[in-house]
């Protein structure tokens, strides 16, 4: 029976820089990583579009702003020291009515709170200097944003954690937690592991494993399918970094955009419909489980009564590519038919209260001999470094090693 001080449930870029922190922190801490699949990244963190945010949308003050303003600029620095490719590159973000003008000036205020330099407000011709086939009527442009590969950066995370004398274990899925004396027992598709702390970043099963530890999680993660089309090589042209619109402040994570990836690539939307299983990558994926689950809470029989119209039109866009294409011509006039094609999809896991609102902003929870990451949405891959440092000293703070 291998014995640790911590167990960190989750193999994500979050989990991974958690171990990492911890073994930084207090060096000698036996830290062990259990992933439940047979690599690091499987899921929401290999499964984005690699985008280093700037901090530029988050209200000033709160956990996303701060630990992304912090985690951009390690970031940028590990990645600079681990030769991982990744860009500084910029982003415009644009207005295309004026009834959005007061919206980015709001953006532009938060911004600027935020501690971001170099923001410039830009006008119709100014936005063309910088992206030729958009169109719209102001914007601004965001220097700091930038692209990553977020799975590349989650193992180098991991390579630190193992060169510190820490564990790595894939095919791990924890399948139940009990307690025994000052610590636990954890029962693994891998063997039992004995851990004196868990820190839970299991991500799409966040709330379930809160719920094996013993701890009422009090959200749901309920998945959420973004799927995304591509440019074709010879289209790729028409975008030269990242374009986004200004989004709106109900639904901040619902938008088109386009974002140029680290291997030149380029992604077209997402949309944001529900999966009707938790790692539901395609429409036809389906587990009778989940749907059971999401369907008896509470908190989404309210969460579907109050946005269902916007949930059509995101179902809209899911199934129709001329929905798509009408969607991102609002950025791109010129986009013709033949440019795009579909291409993959994330899941993103997002945690609902039991009165049906969405959970923006992170959620962190301590328990007994325990911390839970039950809500980590965009943007925790910038963010993660921070986030890792953040639990790993609350971690550090309940044991001496």
């Amino acid at each position: 029976m291998e014995c640790y001080d911590v167990a960190v449930i989750g193999g994500g870029i979050v989990g991974a820089a958690t171990a990492k922190a911890l073994i930084e922190q207090a060096p000698g801490t036996r830290v062990v990583i259990l992933e439940k699949e047979a690599h690091l990244a499987a899921h929401q963190t290999g499964n984005n579009s690699g985008v280093i945010h700037s901090g530029l949308y988050y209200r000033p003050g709160s956990l996303k702003a701060r630990n992304c303003t912090e985690g951009r600029e390690a970031l940028y620095a590990f990645c600079a020291a681990e030769e991982i490719a990744h860009e500084r590159c910029g982003k415009i973000v644009v207005a295309t009515h004026e009834t959005q003008l007061e919206a980015l000036d709001e953006l532009e205020r938060r911004g600027q709170e935020n501690g971001l330099t170099g923001i410039e407000r830009l006008d119709a011709a100014e936005l063309r200097e910088y992206e030729p086939q958009v169109c719209g009527i102001a914007g601004l442009h965001v220097p700091q944003t930038g692209i990553v590969d977020y799975s590349a950066v989650t193992r180098a995370f991991a390579a630190r954690v193992e060169q510190g004398g820490g564990t790595v274990l894939t095919q791990a899925e924890v399948q139940g937690v009990e307690r025994r004396g000052s610590g636990f027992h954890i029962r693994t598709a891998a063997g039992g592991v004995e851990s004196r702390f868990i820190v839970n970043c299991a991500g799409l099963h966040s709330d379930r494993v809160a719920s094996m530890c013993g701890v009422e999680p009090e959200v749901q993660i309920v998945p959420f399918r973004g799927e995304y089309y591509k440019l074709r090589p010879e289209q790729r042209h028409m975008v030269k970094n990242l374009i986004y619109p200004v989004p709106d402040p109900k639904f901040p994570f619902l938008g088109v955009h386009f974002t140029r990836m680290i291997d030149g690539g380029v992604e077209a939307g997402p949309n944001a419909v529900l999966a009707f299983k938790r790692e539901g990558y395609k429409l036809w994926d389906f587990s009778a489980h989940d749907m059971f689950e999401t369907l008896k809470f509470p908190g989404f029989s309210r969460l579907a009564r109050r946005y269902w119209r916007v949930g059509m039109g995101e179902y809209r866009r899911s199934l129709s590519k001329t929905q798509m294409l009408r969607d991102l011509r609002t950025l791109i006039p010129g986009l013709q038919a033949d440019a795009i094609y579909r291409d993959g999809a994330g899941v993103r896991a997002q945690a609902v209260a039991r009165d049906g609102s969405l959970l923006d902003d992170f959620c962190i929870r301590e328990g007994d001999g325990m911390i839970h990451v039950l809500n980590a949405p965009s943007p925790a891959a910038t963010a993660s470094i921070s986030i890792g440092n953040a639990v790993a000293r609350t971690a550090l703070e309940h044991f001496a090693v």
